[in-house]
């Protein structure tokens, strides 16, 4: 068991390169967005909505064929290389038809989604979703063959260059435009949300070339059997992914059709700017996931597999909840990721930090069901989640703006959390340390709250007393679960 915890902490860690690092590095292009965007503009709005599409066209156009190609290429019997390939091909058949007959339908889409007078942005939007399907496959074959170098190397090559070319876009451009014109025809100074778009196309073309050796997948061919077994158990996948997907993005998808007009745009370009700040919580939920899923599947024959599930949760909820008191203990570092113009939304970030962290808590419980092929367990708990979710924005919305968008993320994420404990305990009972784990969200919150009380205006000696806190939550991690004795190499000190 300790060599798999090993093992799961290094893959963690490699993917961590891509989702922790990278996405940090992505994260610094948010200052310059919201700087060069302003709020009262609302164009950063229409980023956040359009991306906010994208994900759930991801979620629809993959339709559980990650899971579903981890599952079935570890089972006895099955040929991991007809598994990888039948998949490849039913994704890349979904994605391109449906590329196909958006670009044809385009301009009713456009107008459909209240972009009529762009609708390059959403010709952008389905080519980029469509590519990136085809990808997470090939992305995932990397995962599951244990290849975290070459799947880190991608991922980190797609930001570079993604930086690399907003920074020229948003920075340089202007200036040779003002100098030299003449070099510059093709830029306009007021078309930046579309440059954002097509600087994520070129990007998301470009690492396809790096992914070319996967496409030997498709000479494995397609099995229509196994194709016709795989989509009955990755049906109950794909509503679990469409709901858990909506539970992340229904807000920044329904806003403005809740809010519509261009105050609704800006309310959204604040949400959607100070939510970048909570998604540092994401990133690390990203990187445990993309080591964790395939982990788990590897292990489904060990008969530790319980064990370790448990002792995964709390160490899990541990170090999420640290991360969560780090970002909330020094928002006034934290802030500046955005433009002053957004700062008044700050207040919806620890709201949306622990609904990540019960979203991450959610995805431990929900091996029991994938494991003995319950799937339809997981659809039926996220649809739940997901109306309560839907429920909360269109109630409170009108009256309380995006804060009740936060609000309702707590809600979805708490209702999936807890279904899927109480119902996985009567199929599949694990003894989580149920105690120990409250004792942690209690510590937490009972910090946090005292941090709030702090009657200090000062923000460096604020976070001077939040780095007591923050002491006294470390401290109880080494005395009770964490000792320093443990340590690899240093611990002979202690």
């Amino acid at each position: 068991m300790a060599t798999g915890l090993k093992s799961l902490v290094k893959d963690t860690a490699l993917y961590g390169i891509s989702s922790i690092v990278g996405r940090f590095l992505n994260y610094l292009l948010v200052p310059l967005y919201t700087i060069k965007i302003t709020a009262e503009s609302g164009g950063y709005g229409v980023v956040t909505n359009v991306y906010a599409y994208t994900a759930l066209l991801l979620t629809l156009l993959t339709f559980g064929m990650e899971t579903t190609l981890f599952r079935f290429s570890t089972k006895e019997g099955e040929d991991a290389r007809k598994v990888y390939g039948t998949v490849l091909w039913m994704v890349t058949i979904v994605a391109v038809t449906f590329a196909v007959m958006s670009l044809v339908m385009n301009a009713p889409l456009s107008a459909l989604m209240g972009y009529a007078s762009h609708p390059e942005y959403i010709a952008c939007m389905t080519t980029i979703v469509s590519i990136d399907a085809i990808q997470s496959i090939m992305f995932a074959h990397l995962r599951q063959q244990g290849r975290a170098v070459k799947f880190v190397t991608l991922k980190l090559s797609f930001i570079v260059m993604s930086i690399a070319l907003n920074l020229f876009i948003f920075l340089v451009a202007p200036i040779l435009h003002a100098s030299h014109p003449e070099w510059m025809a093709w830029y306009d100074p007021q078309y930046n949300v579309g440059y954002i778009f097509f600087v994520n196309l070129i990007c998301t073309s470009l690492i396809t070339l790096g992914l070319i050796p996967e496409l030997k997948g498709y000479a494995y061919g397609m099995d229509l059997r196994l194709c016709r077994r795989m989509l009955r158990y990755a049906l109950p996948i794909l509503v679990l992914g469409i709901a858990g997907i909506l539970n992340q993005v229904a807000d920044k998808i329904t806003y403005l059709f809740i809010m519509p007009g261009a105050e609704g745009e800006v309310q959204l370009g604040i949400y959607g700017a100070c939510t970048k700040i909570a998604m540092i919580m994401a990133m690390l939920l990203q990187a445990f996931r993309f080591a964790y899923e395939p982990f788990v599947f590897n292990k489904s024959q060990d008969n530790d597999k319980d064990t370790m599930c448990a002792i995964t949760m709390k160490y899990f909820v541990i170090f999420t909840l640290l991360a969560f008191l780090v970002v909330v203990f020094y928002m006034d570092i934290f802030k500046h990721l955005v433009g002053p113009t957004y700062w008044e939304g700050l207040r919806v970030v620890p709201i949306v930090m622990m609904a990540e962290i019960f979203m991450g808590v959610y995805f431990n419980l929900s091996f029991w069901y994938k494991l003995d092929d319950k799937t339809y367990w997981g659809a039926i708990m996220s649809v739940i989640a997901c109306a309560v979710l839907l429920a909360v924005n269109i109630i409170f919305v009108p009256r309380y703006g995006y804060v009740a968008c936060a609000w309702g993320g707590i809600a979805g994420y708490g209702t999936a959390m807890l279904l899927s404990y109480f119902i996985g305990q009567h199929y599949h009972p694990i003894a989580y340390d149920v105690k120990g784990i409250l004792t942690y969200f209690a510590l937490a919150l009972a910090l946090f709250g005292i941090a709030q009380m702090l009657p200090i205006e000062h923000p460096w000696m604020r976070m001077g007393a939040n780095t007591l806190l923050l002491a006294l939550y470390v401290g109880y991690i080494i005395k009770h679960d964490l000792p320093l004795k443990r340590l690899p190499i240093i611990g002979k000190w202690f």
